[in-house]
């Protein structure tokens, strides 16, 4: 015993006080390395703490998007080609924004989000097919999520269109007055994510 004592104290005075402190801090790194992520996390704006993606869409002649404004088919009355009520788009454009600031305490499971979408175009379907970007709406999507365990998220969803341009006033005998695609509602939702797909921001973990 008093030889591998005489060895333990040769090897730890080869070593230096630097690398046995240096031993004992990656020992405990190691029993809790979770820990000492978190407290190095910043409070507020964690990496990927504003995340999404934008869309550019273009529908083919004969597969405009329907937006529900104008009938189908138009009343002789509306004027053919030259009738008013164009509103099925040829153009596309939109995106969606999620954003989740905070990184501590349990509000850090908290987010926001944002959809937007225009629409564009000018064409009637069986009647008039055109490249036009004229505006026709402003379709969006925003509320408050809450991420939960399992990969499942709680959310607050409110949806509105607003019309752009001419389409704020009647557009004739095809004009149907709608509110736009499915209109104005508010719904509470809960969506499960799998297979890799989800937040790239802070962990959802609890």
């Amino acid at each position: 015993m008093k030889k591998i004592s005489l060895l333990l104290l040769a090897i730890c005075g080869a070593m230096g006080p630097s690398a046995v402190s240096q031993t004992i801090t990656n020992e405990a790194i190691g029993s809790s390395g979770h820990s000492v992520q978190r407290s190095q996390t910043p409070s507020f704006f964690p990496h990927n703490w504003i995340r999404g993606y934008t869309d550019f869409a273009v529908a083919p002649s004969h597969n405009e998007p329907d937006l529900g404004r104008c009938m189908f088919p138009q009343p002789a009355s509306a004027g053919g080609t030259t009738s008013q009520c164009t509103a099925y788009a040829r153009y596309l454009f939109g995106g969606y924004i999620e954003i989740q600031p905070l990184a501590r305490t349990p509000a850090r499971h908290l987010f926001l989000f944002f959809e937007p979408r225009f629409s564009f175009g000018r064409n009637i379907p069986q009647v008039s097919y055109a490249g036009s970007m004229e505006p026709i709406a402003y379709e969006r999507s925003i509320g408050a999520g809450l991420q939960l365990p399992l990969n499942l998220e709680l959310r607050l969803t409110q949806h509105q269109v607003d019309y752009l341009g001419r389409y704020g006033s009647s557009l004739g005998p095809a004009d149907l007055r709608t509110t736009g695609p499915y209109g104005l509602y508010t719904t509470v939702s809960v969506r499960w994510t799998f297979g890799g797909y989800g937040h790239n921001g802070a962990p959802a973990a609890y």
